[in-house]
């Protein structure tokens, strides 16, 4: 079995403590199981294929990509499973942990500094600038995942393996926007299996655009680019929910200490949404949303740093 063939079927699983009884059911999918800990495998094996199908990325090519880290990682996966050299444009803004491990999977990293260690649209600007840069040596394939609708594709699979695992049960999906494609790629399946299928995006309060408001700094890793992203498709979406950075990380540390469930700040993010979501619709009920990525790639942030001693 090749590596790249343990990619997606993921575990959906259901929250039990932190969930009061008078909501919905809420399930979470499991895509810290993918290789390399987060759903954004999913992404960089489409994204990759596509472009050596249609002659974009061609033997001894070279990848280029900006990302914050779960992107990058999972790109370098994909390229060292299949030979190629590839060149990541990132930020101090990111966790370490995903600067070690896009570097320990063969990734060359160059660093964009940030504001202060936060995610700012201007931050996203300046190491899209140097991707472009580094894209136009000889045999290169710039990913582009912000403007690549290869992504989208990604995620055909996710939304089917909800729609089997769930048995067509789902009233619901919750989901934070950095680049669209997953949320869209969700939606497009579950949309078409089912259409008063309820589609909820997640945003952050310090940078709510996509419900209109001004962009700004915040620290939930991978979402929330300070601007509406090329693949947003509002069509798809009913409801758009924000929600801050300090109450993400205290659910992420909640979900570790209650439902065992070690996640990134964006599935805090997420399950916090879904509660809102499962709230209102009541028991009865049921909302999937997903644990994005491990928790193992925050262990040095202020997520989980700093934990109680005795």
């Amino acid at each position: 079995m090749d590596i790249l063939q343990a990619v997606g079927n993921t575990s959906l699983v259901r929250l039990r403590k932190v969930v009061p009884a008078t909501s919905a059911e809420i399930f979470v999918k499991l895509e810290w199981e993918n290789p390399t800990g987060s759903m954004k495998d999913r992404m960089a094996q489409a994204v990759i294929t596509q472009a050596e199908q249609d002659g974009r990325l061609k033997p001894g090519g070279t990848v280029v990509e900006y990302t914050g880290g779960s992107t990058g990682a999972s790109l370098a996966l994909v390229c060292a499973a299949k030979g190629y050299r590839i060149k990541i444009v990132t930020s101090d803004a990111f966790s370490r942990e995903k600067l070690d491990q896009m570097a320990a999977l063969g990734a060359e990293l160059t660093l964009v500094p940030s504001e202060g260690g936060l995610t700012t649209k201007k931050l996203i600007q300046d190491m899209i600038a140097t991707a472009r840069r580094l894209s136009e040596e000889p045999n290169t394939y710039w990913a582009n995942q912000l403007s690549n609708a290869d992504t989208i594709a990604g995620y055909y699979a996710l939304g089917e393996e909800i729609w089997q695992q769930t048995g067509g049960e789902i009233d619901a999906f919750v989901h934070c926007v950095g680049t669209a494609a997953s949320l869209r790629g969700v939606a497009t399946v579950l949309k078409r299996h089912k259409p008063s299928v309820k589609i909820v995006a997640v945003e952050p309060a310090e940078s709510s655009v996509l419900l209109g408001g001004q962009p700004g700094p915040h620290k939930i890793e991978g979402v929330g680019v300070g601007y509406i992203p090329p693949l947003w498709e509002p069509s798809l979406v009913d409801e758009i929910v924000a929600v801050a950075t300090a109450e993400a990380k205290e659910m992420a540390r909640r979900l570790a200490r209650e439902e065992a469930l070690f996640a990134g700040t964006s599935s805090g993010a997420n399950v916090l949404a879904a509660m809102e979501v499962g709230r209102r619709l009541g028991p009865g009920a049921k909302v999937v949303t997903l644990m994005v990525d491990s928790g193992l790639k925050y262990l040095n942030t202020d997520v989980y740093r700093g934990g109680r001693t005795l």
